[in-house]
């Protein structure tokens, strides 16, 4: 592994960057309210769907909200706050009009990891996670999906693209950080092993918790690039002041269609219901103005639906 920069350039690099992110680190679970006073979303713009409202489960509709469950930062869906309880970004968006329209506030929760989210879904602790999580038919097995987000996986490096990658063949022998337990780091794994096999050096996965904390080892120049999402990759890189740019964009660097959405518990009544809340926003233009002002227009789907990736 190569050098790193002396503690003190670390740090500042460390301080800019959770700024950056508008994340500070997350306490094991915090929740809180959706928001701060400089970019909360408008007051709810639905009048409560009664008809909706009457097919939420019993438990919801008794305790009057939602409980919904994140990992931290995933910008710009989920934008967790310095304080980590508030958050802002798409997701922050559409919960509050979501809440409008099932006639129940949504609350966030936010936990250490992806797989304590997944965890605490499918044990009942949260009723569920309006992420987008990616869809994959092994986390079906205790998960059902609501998808709302088409995503596309490459990877954002430093400007000019020192390491030259155009692909994901392209990263044998380098340093690539992922988020732990996340699709990105099983597919670079397998990568890895593929390197291998072919007579090349293997990669040198980093696994981190969260998206800050990823892009954080490219900017430090501890990883030569971060493999994720596109969505969130385009919010790192036009925040960075010219200091990243994207690599391996219109390439399918070892995924078919992905899609990501909202995650309940395997034959929750609350996912159909979910769906149809989804497809009200979808309808009446209410999601695609949200997904405009964050800047996420190229990665809107027509029709929410179920467990997707299992369809293709």
């Amino acid at each position: 592994m190569r050098k790193t920069h002396a503690v003190s350039s670390v740090s500042a690099v460390v301080a800019g960057a959770l700024l950056l992110a508008g994340c500070g680190s997350n306490p094991p679970e915090s929740e809180g309210a959706v928001g701060d006073a400089k970019s909360a979303p408008a007051a709810a713009g639905h009048a409560k769907d009664q008809a909706l409202f009457d097919r939420l489960p019993d438990k919801v509709k008794s305790a009057g909200k939602l409980v919904s469950v994140n990992n931290g930062s995933f910008p710009p869906y989920e934008i967790a706050g310095a304080d980590g309880r508030s958050l802002t970004g798409v997701t922050a968006d559409l919960s509050e009009e979501l809440g409008g329209l099932l006639g129940v506030k949504i609350e966030h929760v936010t936990v250490d990891g992806l797989p304590s989210s997944l965890t605490g879904i499918a044990a009942g602790r949260y009723d569920l996670a309006l992420g987008p999580v990616g869809d994959f038919p092994e986390r079906q097995v205790s998960n059902d999906f609501v998808d709302w987000v088409q995503e596309y996986v490459v990877f954002a490096v430093p400007k000019g693209n020192p390491q030259k990658i155009q692909s994901i063949a392209d990263t044998c022998g380098l340093r690539i950080s992922v988020m732990a337990g996340g699709s990105a780091e099983k597919v670079i794994k397998g990568q890895s092993d593929t390197c291998v096999k072919d007579g090349k050096k293997k990669i040198e996965v980093q696994s981190y918790k969260d998206q800050p904390t990823s892009i954080l080892a490219v900017r430090s120049s501890r990883a030569d690039a971060f493999f994720s999402s596109q969505a969130p990759l385009t919010y790192f890189v036009q925040q960075s002041g010219g200091a990243l740019e994207l690599a391996g964009t219109g390439q399918a660097n070892g995924f078919d269609d992905l899609f990501q959405g909202a995650v309940v518990a395997k034959d929750s009544p609350l996912r159909d219901v979910l769906k149809d809340a989804f497809q009200k926003l979808i309808d009446d233009g209410t999601y695609e103005k949200v997904m405009a002002k964050w800047g996420t227009g190229g990665n809107m789907l027509k029709q929410a639906g179920v467990n997707m990736a299992a369809k293709q």
